[in-house]
């Protein structure tokens, strides 16, 4: 669906693949970086035996490692084996460890940590736009490393040709978009807050203020 499910729609979804026999394809992309409530549990836990869990390290580590894993039902658990055949993209000695990495703890404590980091640059993006650019909206700040900045109409090439200059990457909100979606927003630019270094950000949120103010 693209969004997290209240109570009630995910309460309507376990019942409607218990009833039916369907699976759900659960893409918890955001699940260790929510910032503004309590982390909601996963779908899974509600319906194990119908949800196919999906969880990936690109956030928290690194696209590059190719890391990601599948909670399956046991039904389908060999199927889905058979279908991957013997071939991985990521090789073992990642593989292993990550595995390590889990259990010791690490892992938890990395992810608290980025959690607390990035939640500050989400702040500090948020307040920056209220004092220096209110005209500009963020969306879909309670959770991950991006948000959409809705800009006043005609202003959006404006705001890329000047990141540029800046040196800033922004990517057009129409990469995202299904070619069918009838949800259009336009003068909207993605802005990601996790690639700058500590050091880096700072100035990166400064040269954006200045574009967008």
């Amino acid at each position: 669906m693209g969004t997290t499910l209240q109570r009630d729609r995910r309460t309507a979804v376990v019942d409607w693949a218990t009833r039916t026999g369907g699976l759900v394809l659960e893409d918890d992309h955001d699940g260790e970086y929510r910032f503004d409530h309590q982390s909601v549990g996963a779908l899974q836990a509600l319906a194990p035996d119908r949800v196919v869990y999906l969880g990936t390290a690109g956030n928290t580590l690194a696209p590059g490692l190719r890391q990601a894993w599948m909670a399956l039902p046991p039904t389908v658990a060999a199927e889905a084996t058979a279908a991957k055949g013997p071939f991985d993209s990521c090789e073992v000695l990642s593989q292993l460890t990550m595995a390590e990495f889990i259990t010791s703890g690490a892992y938890s404590h990395h992810v608290r940590a980025g959690r607390w980091r990035y939640r500050h640059r989400r702040d500090s993006l948020v307040a920056g736009l209220a004092q220096h650019a209110p005209k500009v909206r963020a969306t879909g700040t309670a959770a991950g490393l991006h948000t959409v900045l809705s800009l006043p109409p005609g202003t959006e090439q404006r705001v890329l040709h000047s990141a540029a200059r800046e040196g800033l990457k922004v990517a057009d909100l129409s990469q995202y978009r299904h070619p069918r979606s009838r949800d259009v927003m336009a003068d909207a630019r993605v802005v990601g807050y996790g690639v700058p270094s500590d050091d880096v950000w700072p100035q990166s949120l400064s040269a954006l203020m200045r574009i967008l103010s």
